[in-house]
């Protein structure tokens, strides 16, 4: 079995739900979209692979906004609409925060800017808690979605929906793939840690924080990624014009 993680940008690294899928017995194959030699000018082309050779799609995370086409459009459109094609021949997708928001765009729903943003760890609000807990999740976005009009909204916070199932998609707004190197990754890139404490977050604070919950975040990202297979990927499959 073979498992695709989309890679939006260099420092994507899957965490957790790297070694859950490893764990079932996947052979993980990562695909970067936007080397770091092109990460202040993301506009290129790209060949993607051919996502009907693998047996699950997980397109992760990005420093851009799945709404911003003038800006990577050269790759956003094509990955939305191989997504959207993806979908509708049955193989499942675990979209991560902009992977949740692509799948929520390629499904006939939008994207947006929040009114702010939430980083950091949060508890969510949840419909189902055996599919998605309350957390404390990790989050770290600035966008949200508007959902497709037949997609079933599973949890949400006072800013943003935070995750949601159609067909064999699920589309998560927080990040299972955290722990302390993955945040480090991030930090470490440049204005990282200064667009942290432009919302008004401890830089340290965090770190610690993550670090003290990563044995907790870990189990929770394994029981999510056991569920999705489980549950979302045995789905039926549920087609969009």
């Amino acid at each position: 079995m073979r498992a695709l993680l989309i890679e939006h940008d260099h420092v994507s690294l899957g965490g957790p739900i790297w070694r859950a899928f490893e764990k079932h017995g996947y052979e993980i194959e990562r695909f970067l979209v936007v080397p770091e030699s092109n990460y202040s000018n993301p506009n290129i082309e790209v060949n993607f692979p051919v996502f009907s050779n693998y047996d699950v799609i997980v397109p992760m995370g990005a420093p851009y906004g799945a709404y911003e086409d003038e800006r990577i459009g050269k790759w956003l459109t094509p990955e939305l609409a191989k997504l959207k094609t993806a979908h509708n021949d049955g193989i499942p997708i675990f979209g991560i925060c902009f992977g949740g928001q692509l799948m929520a765009r390629a499904l006939g729903g939008s994207v947006a800017r929040s009114p702010k943003a939430e980083l950091g760890w949060f508890e969510i609000e949840s419909d189902d808690k055996t599919l998605i807990p309350t957390g404390p999740w990790f989050e770290y976005h600035w966008d949200r979605w508007t959902l497709p009009k037949a997609a079933l909204e599973i949890a949400r916070s006072e800013v943003a929906s935070q995750a949601f199932v159609m067909g064999r998609t699920l589309g998560v707004q927080f990040h299972p793939e955290i722990d302390s190197q993955v945040l480090q990754e991030w930090l470490a890139m440049e204005g990282g840690c200064a667009e942290v404490e432009a919302e008004g977050v401890d830089v340290e604070r965090l770190r610690e924080q993550t670090k003290r919950e990563q044995p907790f975040s870990d189990k929770r990202a394994f029981d999510l990624v056991d569920t999705f297979l489980r549950r979302v990927a045995t789905s039926a499959v549920e087609k969009v014009d």
